[in-house]
């Protein structure tokens, strides 16, 4: 019997692709055991103190002639006094299951009720992207005994909760509940011309409490030819009763926590009708399950979506870039020019080869060197910012003195002073809003006062030199805000996809089509991120200039090549002084700041030996004294790059941390279990 049991179980885990023996949960053998022995340990030491007592008792009634008790109830106890199962196995595959358990409370526990865990979902074969599913339904419960029977099922990956009991009233004592469900595609086609029905009886891995009384039963549509029970821990073979028959009947010593028991039982296939497993795509232990279509839909769905999403962002970004991301010039004139008077008609094309740039031997006329450096690159960067106030202290409207020179443990510093200016023209907003920000506290103002407070000046400052180069029709849109709304429509199409990935993860996990090596959801969330990126960095491509931003930009060009190139025998002594100072802030955007002043060192030296002298700017005096326009350009050098830093900086923040934490494990197995809530 035991040999033929042993090769009904072989062909049975063959079949479904793992070991029949109750529940999975590795490593619960060695815990089992010790766990085993906590309850028997209380009970055994409860039963020593209250044996006494009962003597005592026993006496003392005896010598009144009082009846003695036959049995008493532990206060401690939480546990099903008795289990029985009738399981009514169909000819379509399904069993009715019909649990009848006397629950004992403890006294004071506040329990409301019993929950029962149904396995729904395992595991088919070695496949780990699909699995065989048990459809649950009707599920009714009754308490012959009175208790609360109200009913919620909620999902719990691999099993179902059904969870009996009002949590508005408590029970306590031992109350009876009659559970019934019916599970389909229960019955397993061995392949043999024999069927079988396996049950875990008691789910170990959900198992926490002690069961008494355990039976159970299982009627056919025919007598089963053979039956077999196995109880313990996890991987146990120790065999319990069982008793093959038109109704095969069990019966398994009490089962303590972590332990479970399971049964079998075999008949001939011709018994049943169609017993083609509920095979569904996903993982069995999460996530809600779907019909079998909807699963292929959803994954082809996933699947071309992942696919298409890059490559439609990149053809369409492409598209953008090159149709409107490029910059329009005047296609019959030289570069740097625009039309005059009878050319308004001159044609406007897109991108093409432009003409080659002439030398300009001075800035461009209205583009101060802010807005010369923000056409150039399309950014208004910091040293835009920081060469404009080189240019407000050139034109006359502040001065710069060093007050401190740097350190080992210090920074330098200077002291910025507002003087009246001898330029009477307008200011830009821009210049404006950057002299009102420097000298907000008065004046003079130390740079390194500026620390912490400067940063919305600044970005202000750099949205109004935006809109200047858009207001003089460089730029039709602000290349910033281009920038960015491209930036984050990239990000949210990177989100919107890792959601949706993540949406359909956990609906059913593993969505797969056949011949590709990743999901579906893995291929929406990386094809969706890889599309995110390719929106953001095309898109920062698509500030385009207008044709007149493209003829100002052949100037800047120009001007920036005269610089690149210019000799010290191109500078006439007189206008020395003069040049350097209005050219400098220029040089310092296009970093020819240093080349610049070398060629004014040049220049005096020349102007030296032939007996003339070339004055140094008075709106800037350094620490403790500048004689040479290198050491000047050295120290704006430093000071641009420490007022590049004083801009953006922002008060710090600080905040407390706090350390906790904790998990939870769980497992499934098997076909029933459950306990107290």
């Amino acid at each position: 019997m035991r040999a033929a049991l042993s090769e009904s179980w072989g062909r049975y885990a063959a079949a479904r692709g793992r070991r029949s023996a109750p529940g999975r949960r590795p490593g619960g053998a060695s815990r089992s055991r010790w766990r085993s022995w906590v309850p028997l340990v209380v009970v055994l030491l409860t039963l020593v103190g209250l044996t006494g007592l009962a003597g005592s008792a026993q006496a003392a009634g005896a010598a009144a002639g009082a009846v003695p008790e036959t049995g008493f109830s532990l206060i401690g106890d939480d546990l099903a006094a008795r289990y029985d199962a009738a399981y009514q196995v169909n000819a379509d595959g399904s069993v009715n299951v019909t649990q009848t358990i006397d629950w004992t409370f403890p006294t004071g526990g506040n329990k409301h009720g019993i929950v029962r865990t149904v396995t729904v979902r395992a595991g088919y074969g070695d496949n780990k992207n699909q699995y065989r599913y048990y459809d649950l339904t009707d599920v009714t419960v009754t308490s012959p005994t009175g208790a609360p029977t109200d009913v919620s099922i909620t999902d719990a990956g691999a099993e179902q909760r059904i969870r009996v009991g009002s949590p508005d009233q408590a029970v306590s004592g031992t109350q009876t509940y009659v559970v019934s469900y019916r599970l389909a595609h229960i019955v397993n086609d061995i392949g043999d011309g024999t069927a079988e029905f396996y049950f875990n009886h008691v789910t170990p891995s959900g198992n926490e409490f002690t069961y008494r009384r355990v039976t159970a039963s299982v009627t056919a549509p025919v007598a089963a030819t053979k039956a077999a029970c196995y109880y313990g821990a996890t991987g146990s073979t120790t065999p319990c009763t069982a008793q093959a028959g038109t109704t095969s009947t069990f019966t398994t010593p009490d089962i303590a926590p972590g332990q479970g028991a399971s049964i079998v039982t075999s008949y001939p296939r011709t018994a049943f009708a169609d017993l083609t497993p509920d095979i569904r795509e996903g993982s069995a232990t999460g996530g809600s399950s779907v019909s079998p279509g909807l699963a292929r839909f959803l994954a082809w769905l996933s699947t071309g979506l992942g696919l298409l999403l890059p490559v439609g962002a990149a053809a369409g970004m492409g598209w953008l870039v090159w149709t409107r991301g490029r910059d329009e010039r005047y296609a019959d004139l030289t570069p740097g020019l625009t039309p005059g008077l009878g050319q308004e008609g001159t044609a406007v094309v897109r991108g093409g080869r432009r003409g080659p740039v002439a030398v300009q031997f001075t800035p461009p006329q209205g583009v101060p060197p802010g807005l010369a450096g923000t056409v150039l690159d399309e950014a208004a960067d910091v040293v835009d910012v920081t060469a404009t106030l080189i240019d407000l202290a050139v034109r006359g409207h502040l001065t710069l003195t060093q007050t401190q020179d740097a350190g080992l443990l210090r920074k330098a510093d200077w002291a910025l002073t507002w003087t009246p200016s001898t330029d009477r023209a307008e200011l830009e907003p821009f210049e404006q809003h950057l002299l009102d920000g420097v000298f907000a506290q008065g004046t003079p103002t130390q740079l390194s006062a500026l620390k912490n407070s400067f940063a919305p000046t600044l970005k202000r400052v750099q949205q109004l030199m935006y809109d200047a180069t858009v207001s003089r029709g460089w730029f039709r849109r602000d290349p910033s805000r281009q920038r960015g709304g491209w930036l984050a429509m990239g990000i949210a199409v990177g989100v919107l996809g890792l959601l949706g990935a993540f949406f359909l993860s956990a609906l059913v996990s593993g969505l797969s089509v056949a011949g590709l090596p990743v999901s579906g959801p893995v291929l929406l969330g990386g094809g969706s991120v890889i599309a995110g990126v390719l929106m953001a960095v095309l898109g920062a491509r698509m500030p385009a200039r207008t044709a007149t931003g493209s003829a100002v930009l052949a100037q800047i060009e120009g001007f920036r090549q005269y610089l690149a190139t210019a000799e010290a025998s191109q500078i006439r002594w007189e206008e020395a002084q003069e040049i350097f100072s209005r050219f400098l802030p220029y040089a310092m955007v296009f970093g020819l700041a240093k080349r610049w002043a070398a060629v004014f060192e040049e220049v005096a030296a020349a102007a030296t030996a032939a007996g003339h002298t070339v004055l140094m700017p008075t709106w800037y005096s350094g620490y403790p004294g500048m004689y040479t326009f290198v050491s000047l350009t050295e120290g704006l050098d430093l000071f641009s790059t420490q007022a590049a830093s004083t801009f953006v900086s922002t008060p710090g923040s600080s905040g407390s941390s706090g350390f906790g934490g904790g998990g939870f494990s769980g497992g499934g197995g098997g076909g029933s279990g459950g306990g107290s809530w």
